[in-house]
């Protein structure tokens, strides 16, 4: 009989976390996993969401996104409430678990809501380069004012060295005006609030939509020419700029096609909407690719100077599992050892 034993089931708290995050090069992370992804060298399973309403009459849920990534294999565990701000709480936050690849056994536990912020940025940065290259935004729109708006703003800081303006909308004004006043200590941009979701958005080279909502609102003619719009979030993009954008992309359309809540799943369902490589149909598009295609260099329709585009990317655990690896193989002598 085999005398091989799994590592011990570490713990590393959201403090932990934070510390071991520092410098991590998110974006790069994202793309080599988008591109491992390309070469089928890393891979997500089904989903599995479970929803209900909260005592005090919010929406909630959990998801569960298994992934693998090389011989690291694991699961993102994701919660969600619309109400948590009431508490002072993040809207999102859960745990990812790595398992070893011999037993299976877990073996590493971590609080994963940062980290789930930070490759959700990741992705939405990956994508803006590849759009559009060495182009770096001078102004950009953040719809959304939480957590994720504070994370995406962190890596443009390290990534976007020209920026120069910053346009912050909130539906909660104090919120907005908080995310300001501390951005300006790190940014050297103008970062100011805007009076509405139209007014930053119109004024923007890119917007990068993380709200709460499930109405759709930004209209295909609030987004100017040349102008890169990034639907973090479920429906902040309206049906006409998710059809009549000259580019849109998603991270994986098997995950799009499959979810009954977001507008573009609903379109793809419907028929108005089909998949990369797929014709158009008559009256509706086709979405031009997918982030792994794309960042491949295997999509070969020029983005022009010009074009809108839309990157409405759904959310890969394969990213959280990258990640979370680069984060373990750091946190040597750190962590709480459970027993099993």
């Amino acid at each position: 009989m085999s005398t091989y034993a799994p590592p011990p089931l570490t713990y590393l708290s959201g403090a932990d976390v934070a510390e071991l995050c520092a410098d991590l090069p998110v974006v790069d992370l994202v793309h080599d996993t988008l591109l491992a992804f390309a070469r089928q060298d890393a891979g997500i399973a089904p989903e599995t969401a479970l929803r209900w309403t909260t005592p005090t009459g919010a929406a909630a849920r959990s998801l569960v996104l298994p992934a693998w990534t090389g011989d690291v294999h694991g699961c993102k565990i994701i919660n969600a409430s619309l109400g948590n701000h009431r508490f002072g709480l993040p809207r999102a936050g859960g745990l990812i678990v790595l398992n070893d690849p011999e037993t299976a056994q877990p073996v590493c536990l971590l609080e994963g809501g940062l980290i789930s912020a930070l490759r959700t940025a990741g992705v939405s940065l990956a994508a803006v380069r590849a759009v559009r290259e060495l182009a770096e935004p001078t102004s950009v729109a953040v719809l959304g004012c939480g957590r994720q708006a504070e994370v995406h703003l962190d890596l443009l800081a390290t990534h976007c060295p020209a920026l120069e303006t910053v346009a912050l909308h909130d539906l909660d004004p104090a919120r907005a005006a908080s995310l300001a006043e501390r951005q300006r200590a790190r940014l050297e941009a103008d970062v100011r609030v805007a009076p509405s979701a139209r007014a930053a958005v119109e004024q923007a080279q890119l917007t990068i939509a993380v709200t709460t909502t499930t109405e759709p609102y930004v209209a295909l003619d609030w987004v100017p020419e040349g102008a890169v719009f990034v639907n973090v979030s479920l429906d902040d993009a309206a049906e006409d700029l998710l059809l009549g954008c000259e580019h849109l992309f998603v991270d994986n359309w098997d995950l799009v096609v499959d979810d009954t809540h977001r507008l573009l799943g609903v379109l793809s369902r419907s028929g108005r909407v089909t998949g990369p490589g797929s014709p158009a149909p008559e009256g509706g598009r086709a979405v031009d690719a997918d982030l792994p295609t794309l960042l491949a260099g295997a999509h070969r329709r020029r983005v022009g100077p010009s074009d809108r585009v839309v990157v409405n990317p759904f959310g890969m655990g394969v990213h959280d599992i990258a990640l979370t690896s680069a984060v373990r193989s750091r946190a040597a002598g750190r962590g709480l050892t459970l027993p099993r």
